[in-house]
Order: C-alpha cells, then sequence, then structure tokens
C-alpha cells in the first residue's frame, strides 16, 4: 500500500509539473522579438531567408535558449521550419528545459508539424527533458495516439527508461486517465512490440499498474500481450 500511495503522489507531480514543463515564448517575449526569432514566430518566410543571406546564426538562441526553430515550431510556422532546416538549423537542438522540436510538437498534439520535422530529418530518437525521457513517453503520457504512431514509424525507442524508471507504456497507463486516446495510445505501442514486462522502481508493470486503477480495456490489451509474449 504504501508503494503504492508512494507511486501514486510521484504521478500526481509528474502530470501536475509536465502540463506546464514546456514554455513558449510569452507575448511580451515574443513582441521584443527580432531578426530569425521575430521572423520565424511570426512565420514571415520572405525576411527569414533575407536575414539568413545576411549569415545570421541560424541557431541563435533567446533568453531561454530557444532557437528560432523552437520559436516557429511553437508557433506552428511550418513554412519557417522548412526554410530554417534548409538554412543548416539544428533540428535537435534542446533548449534550457531540454526539449527539441520534436517533443515540442509532440506535447502540442501537432501533428502536422511533427511530420514535416520528422520529414526534414529531425529524430524521434533524442534523450529530452529534465526527466531524461524522450517525445515517445511525453506523448504516451499525454495520450497523443496519432503522434505516438507517427513517432514510432519514425523509429522511436519503443523501451527507453526515463530517470522516473518508466516507460511510454507505464506512462500510458500510470499517467492517463484509461479512455479511449490512452486505450488507443496503448495499443499502438503493444502492437509496434513495446516490451510489457518492463516494470517500474516497485516492480509494478503495466499490467499490474493497470489493473490497480481498474482500467478493464487496458487490462485485457495487456493480458492479450503477455499470452502472445509467451506463444512467439
Amino acid at each position: 500500500m504504501r508503494n503504492r500511495l508512494a507511486a501514486a503522489a510521484m504521478a500526481a507531480a509528474f502530470f501536475v509539473h509536465a502540463a506546464g514543463a514546456q514554455v513558449p515564448p510569452t507575448e511580451s517575449e515574443a513582441a521584443r522579438y527580432s531578426g530569425l526569432h521575430a521572423a520565424a514566430h511570426r512565420g514571415r518566410v520572405e525576411p527569414l531567408q533575407k536575414i539568413l543571406k545576411t549569415g545570421a546564426n541560424v541557431n541563435a538562441r533567446d533568453a531561454y535558449g530557444r532557437t528560432p526553430l523552437h520559436v516557429a515550431t511553437f508557433a506552428r510556422q511550418r513554412e519557417a521550419i522548412r526554410v530554417l532546416a534548409r538554412s543548416g538549423a539544428d533540428l535537435g537542438a534542446l533548449e534550457n528545459d531540454r526539449y527539441d522540436a520534436v517533443t515540442i510538437a509532440a506535447v502540442a498534439n501537432d501533428e502536422e508539424t511533427l511530420g514535416v520535422l520528422l520529414s526534414l530529418g529531425a529524430s524521434a530518437k533524442l534523450v529530452t527533458s529534465r526527466y531524461d525521457g524522450t517525445a515517445l513517453i511525453a506523448a504516451a503520457h499525454l495520450g497523443h495516439p496519432g503522434v505516438v504512431k507517427q513517432l514510432i514509424a519514425a523509429g522511436a525507442p519503443l523501451d527507453h527508461v526515463n530517470n522516473l524508471h518508466w516507460t511510454a507504456m507505464i506512462e500510458a497507463v500510470v499517467l492517463g486517465d484509461g479512455g479511449a486516446r490512452h486505450q488507443e495510445t496503448l495499443h499502438a505501442l503493444i502492437a509496434a512490440g513495446a516490451n510489457p514486462e518492463l516494470a517500474d522502481r516497485q516492480g509494478n508493470t503495466p499490467l499490474m499498474l493497470a489493473r490497480s486503477r481498474g482500467y478493464t480495456q487496458m487490462v485485457q490489451m495487456l493480458e492479450g500481450a503477455r499470452a502472445s509474449k509467451k506463444r512467439a
């Protein structure tokens, strides 16, 4: 019981923090932007191209460590993202909280921007955030099944364990609500071959965690995954 309570408290604290973990530019910050950051935020492609031709640093940082690529991703300025990528932007750059553009798009459930980034060569495999997680773990936690499927197709590590000792599968259960979005997320992870036997620090597998929360549909999926693994 004590272990369950501790895990629940940790989950609650993580959820509260993660909901506001990423820090997009505020309106006042954006108003003060100039040069590449201003053009990226506003999606002004021609000024962006002109500034880049002057030799401006495509990976310049604002006060929060955001590059123009981060800013364009937060603002969903996809043409600006393409221009920056063609000009040599670091697609894997991390801002101060260690988020890359892929994870920013994943958390925002922005499938279109994520698709653009991945098509340009951005990686779904980076370790990001203060939790040493991945974009896949973040998307599974939030129940973004379309994003999860994109990341899986892009080669995201299915069984990465973050510094809370949670995988994407565990987070889909622990930080989900057991509803349709998290069920679809879990199904995608199972179908892709994620390991259902990896446990948290207390030794709880995703199946055990789903049972303890009364997530009947998830329990059925995980029991099926376990049975399939035994037959293999």
